[in-house]
C-alpha cells in the first residue's frame, strides 16, 4: 500500500472521527449526494435532518451525553424511516470505535426484506464502504484488531425469549438500539432493553420508528402517552415530507376521510381512534376524562365493588353520582391483603356507614364471584340492607347483549358519552381492554376474561383483570332512587288558655 493510500485512509478516519457528535455533518459528508443512486437528493429530507440534529445536540451537551438519548417518531407511510435508520447505523459505526448496535423490527420479514437491505444499500454508497463486511444478519468492521463488539446485529424479537436483548451493554463506549415498526413489538422487549440502559459514561441512543397502528404499548406511550416526557417524540404527517407520493395520499384521504383510522395511521402518523374490535374506544374515554362534572341534586350515590381472588388483582370500590364518577376517589386494596373476607367486610361497612359530601351510599353493588357470599352475609348481619350481589355471568335482561356483564359494560359505554371519570391510568386501560367476539345471535358479547388475559399477555401488555372497569360497570346494575329525605317535623303546637 502506498504512502498516499495510507495517508488518505488515516485522513478519512480522522475526518469521520470529527463527526462523532455530529451525525448530520457525517451523513452530508459521507454519501455522494446528487450523484448515482442519490442523483435526485441533495441532502436528507427535512424531518431526517431535524432528528440528526437532535441526536447531535444530545451528544454535544456534556450534561446529556452520557444519559440515554431516547428518540421516537410516529409517522405515515413513505417518509424514509428505513433510510434514516441506515444512515444512523452507518454514522454510529463510522465515528465511534467498538460501537455496538442492535436492530429489531415488528417482524422478521420486515427486518430481512426492508430494514437490513436498506442498511446494506447505504453502507454500499458510503465513502468508507470498504471498512465494512455487510451480511444478512449483521454488519461488521473489517479490522482484525477491532473488538468483536464493533458491529450491528439485526435480531428478530420473540416474547418467548426476551432475554436475547438483556445483554445490550457496551460500557464506556457507544450503544445504539433501533426498533423499527415499533408499534407491534411486545412491551416485554422494551422492558428488557430499558434494563440495559444503565451503563455509566456510555453514549446510549435508543430509537423507535413506526406507524402508530395501536393505542397501547410502549411505542404509543413514548410518543403520545405516559412516557412521552422521557422521549423526544413526534408525529410526522406523510404529506409534509418531500419525497412522499402526494397524489396517492390525496386519493387515500378522499376515499377514507381525513379523520378515518386509515388516514390517521397511514398518513397523519396518529394512533387509531380505537383498537380493532375494541368495545370502548379511546376517544370516548379521553372525552370523559376531560368533561366538566355535572350532576343533578337528586342523583343517587352508588358504589360498585369488584372483588379480587387474591394475588396481583386489586379489590376496587368505585363511586358514581349520576354523571359524576370522578369526585369521590376510588378505593383500591391489593388482593393479597384480602384473602380473609373480614378485611373487605370492615372496609365495605365503613363505606356504607360514612358520608361523602353529606350523602351516604344509596346502594352498593358487588360481583358474585370470589369472596362475595361471605361478605354479603356478614354485611347483612351487621344491618346493612342497601347491598346487592350481581352475577356477571347471568343472562342479560336486554336481548342486545349476551350476558349481564356485557349489558353493564354497554350501559357504561352509553354513559361515557356524557359522564365524567378521573384520569386514573388503570381505569383508562381497563375500559379499553375488552374487545368484541363473535356471537351467533348477533348480540354484543365481550371476550371472556381468561381469553382477554392471554391476548394481552401475548402482546406484552398489562394482562391483569379489568378490575377498575368492572367496578364502575357494576354501578349500572340497576337504577337507584336517592334516599328519601326525612320529613321536617315541626315543633308540637303550643296551645294557650284561649285555644
Amino acid at each position: 500500500m502506498s504512502a498516499n493510500a495510507v495517508d488518505y485512509e488515516q485522513a478519512l478516519v480522522d475526518r469521520l472521527y470529527d463527526f462523532r457528535h455530529d451525525p448530520l455533518g457525517a451523513v452530508l459528508y459521507g454519501f455522494p449526494w446528487g450523484e448515482g443512486e442519490l442523483r435526485d437528493y441533495r441532502a436528507p429530507w427535512a424531518w431526517q435532518e431535524e432528528l440528526l440534529r437532535d441526536v447531535g445536540a444530545h451528544l454535544q451537551n456534556p450534561e446529556t451525553r452520557f444519559k440515554p438519548g431516547r428518540f421516537a417518531r410516529s409517522s405515515g407511510h413513505g417518509i424514509g424511516k428505513s433510510a434514516l435508520v441506515a444512515q444512523l447505523i452507518w454514522w454510529g459505526m463510522s465515528t465511534a470505535k467498538d460501537c455496538r448496535i442492535i436492530v429489531t423490527a415488528n417482524t422478521k420479514n420486515q427486518l430481512d426484506t426492508k430494514t437490513q437491505p436498506e442498511a446494506a444499500k447505504w453502507f454500499r454508497m458510503a465513502i468508507n464502504a470498504d471498512w465494512f463486511e455487510v451480511n444478512v444478519a449483521s454488519i461488521k468492521v473489517r479490522d482484525a484488531s477491532a473488538d468483536r463488539g464493533w458491529r450491528a446485529d439485526f435480531i428478530p424479537w420473540s416474547e418467548d425469549n426476551p432475554q436475547a436483548f438483556a445483554g445490550a451493554h457496551n460500557a464506556g463506549k457507544r450503544l445504539m438500539i433501533f426498533c423499527d415498526e415499533a408499534s407491534e413489538i411486545a412491551d416485554i422487549i422494551f422492558e428488557v432493553i430499558n434494563g440495559a440502559l444503565t451503563d455509566a459514561n456510555t453514549e446510549i441512543l435508543f430509537f423507535q420508528f413506526g406507524n402508530p397502528t395501536r393505542r397501547q404499548g410502549h411505542f404509543y406511550e413514548s410518543v403520545f402517552g405516559a412516557f412521552r416526557h422521557r422521549w423526544s417524540g413526534k408525529a410526522i404527517d406523510s404529506r409534509t415530507v418531500e419525497g412522499s407520493n402526494k397524489v396517492e395520499i390525496a386519493q387515500w384521504v378522499e376515499d377514507y376521510g381525513e379523520d378515518s383510522d386509515f388516514v390517521r395511521v397511514r398518513v397523519r402518523g396518529l394512533p387509531p381512534k380505537s383498537e380493532s374490535a375494541q368495545f370502548i374506544d379511546n376517544e370516548l374515554i379521553e372525552a370523559a376524562q376531560k368533561r366538566v362534572v355535572r350532576t343533578l341534586p337528586d342523583d343517587a350515590l352508588v358504589a360498585g365493588v369488584d372483588f379480587a381472588w387474591g394475588g396481583s388483582d386489586d379489590n376496587i370500590i368505585r363511586f358514581r353520582k349520576g354523571a359524576d364518577a370522578r369526585s369521590i376517589p376510588p378505593i383500591k386494596i391489593k388482593g393479597e391483603f384480602t384473602r380473609e373476607a373480614a378485611v373487605m367486610v370492615g372496609k365495605l361497612s365503613d363505606v356504607l356507614t360514612r358520608s361523602y359530601g353529606g350523602e351516604k351510599v344509596a346502594m352498593l353493588f358487588f360481583d358474585s364471584a370470589g369472596i362475595a357470599a361471605p361478605v354479603e352475609a356478614r354485611l347483612r348481619a351487621l344491618g346493612h340492607k342497601n347491598i346487592m350481589v350481581v352475577n356477571f355471568g347471568a343472562d342479560s335482561p336486554d336481548h342486545h347483549y349476551a350476558y349481564f356483564r356485557d349489558c353493564l359494560w354497554g350501559r357504561m359505554k352509553e354513559w361515557l358519552a356524557y359522564g365524567a371519570i378521573d384520569k386514573d391510568r388503570g381505569l383508562a386501560e381497563d375500559l379499553a381492554k375488552p374487545i368484541l367476539v363473535d356471537d351467533p345471535r348477533q348480540r354484543v358479547k365481550l371476550e371472556p376474561k381468561p381469553v382477554m388475559k392471554r391476548r394481552l399477555a401475548k402482546l406484552g401488555l398489562d394482562s391483569s383483570s379489568p378490575d377498575d372497569g368492572d367496578a364502575l360497570a357494576l354501578t349500572f346494575a340497576m337504577p337507584v332512587l336517592p334516599p328519601k329525605k326525612k320529613a321536617r317535623t315541626s315543633s308540637p303546637a303550643s296551645y294557650g288558655a284561649w285555644s
